[in-house]
């Protein structure tokens, strides 16, 4: 079966788009989010229709005036219950090209009808959006512009008609509670778009026609917005692609958007020129039957969360319920203290990573094993190269995590998720890495490492300690699709005197945590004989215990309350060993402001930051002699090089100071719960 119903020949639009999730990188971090809503009635049941006369076949190419439905799926009944639907063989005929997997997909000429099947009508599907292929000129963000969203979605019949609905679980009851009902009366869940049903099938599963979705510009699932356009062109915007899999569909659509230039008084820019075209893929995949039993999140350990009211407990207020973001595992052997997952923790390394860096970047995914066995899983993720003689395999696609490599000026890469918002499951992460972060690292690794590492006095940077970098980088960003936030508290809880014992940072590290902004050890001196592998940060003790915190199994727990008491005790282990800490989460007084000095960004050795900038600056000195013979290296070039470099040094000579002016004023603390000292 040819699998791909489209090819870029077809003239269709498409138009599917969604809320953009969150993302963190190496300077901004924001919490995934979701939505959600109770349960509420889904399918009312449907008989075979009697057969009705046959009419002619609709022509695709001409649909009538004031409709956006063809006349097999146009009309409306009594009350507004949608048409009479036609026999099942006067829709779908023998002309059509059909693709089985989680819906029916038909293709019939230049229509497109999904056959939903009774078992997957009011079933939650999340629905996630991203741009495949952008337009030059289009905004180029370092937040992960290409993501335009992600939905929970249901499919829903009711009478003659297939109800799209937006689902919202920001408020949830037990339904078994009075109040049950008063909460559904509240989330009642948008409907997105309404289908006439063009026919049953013999088993009544509804068959309807959704071209006009991919026809139109629908508000809730434009990506307009995100590439600055202000309008759709039809006339230039086709569907590529559309595959139907057991638990998904994914779709491709080649959408031309006009109008990029601002008008007067709007402000902003949009794209170059007065239109641009970009390919947008949409994939829809069914969400678990059963959701993950959440885990409660606690202010001590930095987890990404996701948070809703619960009305149906026996608290006399709203309670807010805030849980962690993880990845679903569990053991294939529970008995055993370490055993392999039921299913790992898969990422893809995109294929147009550099040849040079891919071996790197499984480097980067897989450092986070030794943290997972912590939590009592071995192989728990795993590193694989995308596959190459799949032509249905897609990086867009929502089963599947993948490291991005994109072609970008940005200096930055993020670690997006997305997750279930009834359970805080990640279901699938796209770590973003963008061409220009190298250039990030190799100003941040001379100006910071140079006096300890040889290979860093000359730009640029070899290829193998540049793969080093790339792999931090991608450890870093993998550490927040994995559900962590940044931990700005670590790299204060080392003393100075363990930063610079070379002993001490080779098993330890000069950071607990990778997830910390400490970059490369600043504070070593030359005499320390520290390793140049150990300048790097890694997976610390804390990523470990805070891998463990999160995701191992709590034997006998039925329920996240049930698990409280255990997650009490292991946040109690802070207090003995301080490394093992989180940011306070009452410290921070404003935007890159905090109350607390040891809760600083790009801080090595902040327990004492008297004593780490006064090292730091001595390596400072000792950079500014390099820079010279760093950069000069082709006569008659200018001298960008020695410019931009030399900006960098003094950047980093103003962050370590500010990190002395911190202490006035400043006080230390420690995040505590009740029951602790």
């Amino acid at each position: 079966m040819n699998r791909r119903l489209f090819s870029s020949t077809v003239g269709f639009v498409a138009m599917f788009a969604l809320i953009a999730g969150g993302a963190s990188g190496l300077f901004a971090q924001k919490g995934s989010q979701a939505v959600v809503t109770p349960d509420d009635p889904i399918w009312a049941g449907a008989q075979d229709p009697p057969p009705q006369p046959q009419e002619p076949a609709p022509d695709p190419a001409n649909p009538p005036a004031g409709g956006d439905q063809p006349p097999a799926a146009q009309g409306q009944g009594r009350g507004g219950r949608g048409n009479q639907p036609r026999p099942y063989a006067q829709v779908i005929t023998k002309e059509a090209r059909t693709d089985d997997g989680v819906f029916k997909v038909h293709r019939i000429n230049d229509q497109i009808f999904y056959e939903i099947p009774k078992a997957q009508l009011g079933k939650d599907f999340l629905w996630v959006t991203q741009i495949k292929r952008t337009a030059i000129g289009t905004p180029d963000r370092p937040d992960g512009g290409r993501d335009v969203g992600n939905r929970v979605v249901r499919w829903e019949l009711n009478a003659n008609r297939v109800l799209l609905r937006e689902m919202d679980y920001g408020v949830v009851a037990d339904p078994s509670q009075a109040i049950a009902q008063a909460v559904a009366n509240r989330m009642n869940p948008s409907i997105v778009r309404a289908f006439n049903v063009a026919a049953f099938n013999p088993a009544g599963d509804p068959v309807i026609v959704v071209t006009p979705l991919f026809l139109t510009d629908v508000p809730e699932f434009s990506a307009r917005g995100r590439i600055g356009g202000r309008g759709l062109d039809a006339s230039r915007t086709f569907l590529e692609k559309i595959v139907s899999f057991p638990e998904n569909i994914n779709v491709e659509v080649n959408q031309t958007f006009t109008g990029g230039a601002a008008a007067p008084g709007e402000g902003g820019g949009g794209f170059r020129g007065s239109s641009a075209t970009v390919v947008t893929s949409h994939s829809m995949v069914k969400l678990p039957e059963e959701p993950m039993m959440p885990r409660l999140f606690d202010e001590r350990v930095g987890y990404f969360t996701r948070s809703l009211y619960d009305y149906g407990r026996g608290d006399h207020r709203a309670m807010q319920r805030t849980y962690i973001t993880r990845y679903r595992l569990e053991k294939k052997d529970h008995t055993a203290e370490i055993s392999e997952p039921v299913k790992p923790i898969v990422y893809y390394v995109d294929p147009a990573t550099p040849a040079k860096f891919v071996s790197y970047v499984k480097k980067g995914i897989e450092d986070w094993r030794p943290a997972f066995e912590a939590a009592g899983f071995r192989n728990a993720i795993v590193a694989a190269e995308a596959p190459k003689d799949d032509p249905d395999w897609s990086i867009e696609d929502a089963r599947y995590s993948v490291i991005r490599w994109l072609p970008s000026t940005t200096e930055n890469a993020v670690g997006p998720h997305i997750h279930d918002p009834r359970s805080g499951e990640i279901l699938e992460a796209d770590v973003l890495i963008f061409h220009n972060v190298q250039n990030l690292a190799k100003n941040w690794y001379f100006v910071q490492a140079a006096p300890n590492d040889p290979r860093a006095r000359r730009l640029p940077l070899p290829d193998d300690l540049m793969g080093e970098l790339v792999r931090y980088v991608v450890a870093h960003e993998v550490g927040h699709t994995l559900g962590f936030q940044h931990n700005m508290k670590a790299s204060a809880m080392y003393s100075i005197a363990q930063v610079r014992d070379r002993n001490w940072v080779k098993k330890n590290g000069h950071t607990p945590s990778i997830m910390d902004y400490s970059r490369f050890n600043y504070v070593a001196q030359p005499e320390d004989k520290i390793d140049a592998a150990d300048l790097i940060p890694k997976v610390g003790p804390y990523d470990k215990w805070a891998t463990m915190w999160g995701y191992k199994p709590i034997p006998g727990a039925k329920s996240a309350d049930d698990e409280k008491a255990t997650l009490d005790q292991w946040s109690r282990q802070q207090d003995q060993t301080p490394w093992l800490r989180f940011d306070t989460a009452q410290s921070s007084c404003g935007q890159n402001c905090t109350t607390d000095p040891q809760n600083l960004t790009e801080a090595v050795g902040d327990a004492d930051a008297v004593q780490a900038t006064t090292l730091g600056l001595k390596n400072l000195a000792r950079v500014a002699a390099l820079l010279l013979d760093a950069t000069t290296t082709q006569a008659g070039d200018p001298y960008r090089e020695l410019t931009e470099v030399y900006a960098r040094l003094v950047g980093q000579w103003t962050i370590e100071m500010n990190h002395v002016t911190q202490i006035v004023g400043g006080l230390l603390s420690q995040q505590k719960h009740i029951g602790q000292t």
